[in-house]
């Protein structure tokens, strides 16, 4: 799952494309995502960065809308919406987007249930623990993070579930980085196996956030490396997605992974 950052703000900022005016700069970056053997694009217009301001659901769809329907017109690939809200999610499926991504877990916005329902899109269901915007500075307090993380999720899928949104429609993601502290980060990437033992697909997220540069001493730009380690390790202990900056470096680590185990 390759990124594209329609924010002026997210964390890394050779992910952020032009949120206004001129989108054939956005374009070619998703277009080079493809190219570079992404399976799916995830366009964001929200940051979600450690102390994120919220945008208004007018301006997200202002950033959002535009650039998916003209993804759409070059490429079939699969578009995912990172969104927490139905009023943007609802715009952006009818320009073409594919799957919605709420880093809310459906809790923000209830009615995304129905509309997911109503239109059998596949959904990701992100764990955050504290207010949103908390980031990594809040946290810390589980006990066990993948068994605990994992109830919370097996919670949220329930909601969708009773909402009617199909079981093989749901992803879990972890949501590292999100209300959790870097010794709940570091678990949760160990014990993911905990996760994809619940017989949900899961998504991993980490590419060059903070925990990776509290393993590696490095600042973003030179987390690529410890970025490939941790996907690496989420692959072969089953994880089903990994969203991430890098596809190019992400496509051939994965190519090497495939030769040499089989999988």
């Amino acid at each position: 799952m390759g990124i594209v950052n329609a924010t002026p703000d997210s964390f890394w900022e050779k992910s952020r494309v032009p949120c206004a005016g001129d989108l054939s700069g956005a374009v070619e970056r998703a277009l080079a995502l493809v190219e570079d053997g992404c399976d799916i694009l995830d366009i964001g217009a929200e940051s979600t960065r450690p102390g994120w301001q919220e945008v208004p659901a007018e301006e997200e769809m202002a950033r959002l809308v535009p650039l998916v329907a003209d993804i759409r017109r070059y490429s079939t690939v699969p578009i995912s919406v990172d969104t927490r809200k139905l009023s943007v999610m609802r715009e952006a499926w009818n320009a073409g987007a594919d799957i919605l991504n709420d880093v809310s877990a459906l809790e923000d916005d209830p009615d995304l249930a129905q509309f997911a329902a109503h239109t059998d899109i596949p959904v990701v269901l992100m764990h955050r623990k504290g207010i949103p915007q908390a980031g990594q500075d809040a946290g810390g307090q589980y006990t066990d993070p993948a068994s605990c993380v994992l109830r919370g999720l097996l919670d949220r899928a329930a909601f969708a579930e009773r909402a009617g949104i199909k079981k093989e429609k749901i992803i879990l993601d972890p949501g590292i980085g999100f209300g959790k502290q870097y010794e709940d980060n570091r678990a949760l990437i160990r014990g993911i196996g905990t996760l994809v033992n619940s017989g949900y697909p899961v998504l991993l997220g980490v590419s060059r956030k903070r925990c990776i540069g509290t393993m590696t001493g490095r600042d973003v730009p030179q987390r690529l490396a410890g970025t490939l380690a941790a996907e690496m390790y989420a692959v072969l202990h089953g994880a089903a997605f990994v969203r991430v900056h890098d596809v190019r470096e992400t496509r051939d680590m994965l190519a090497v992974v495939q030769e040499l185990t089989g999988r």
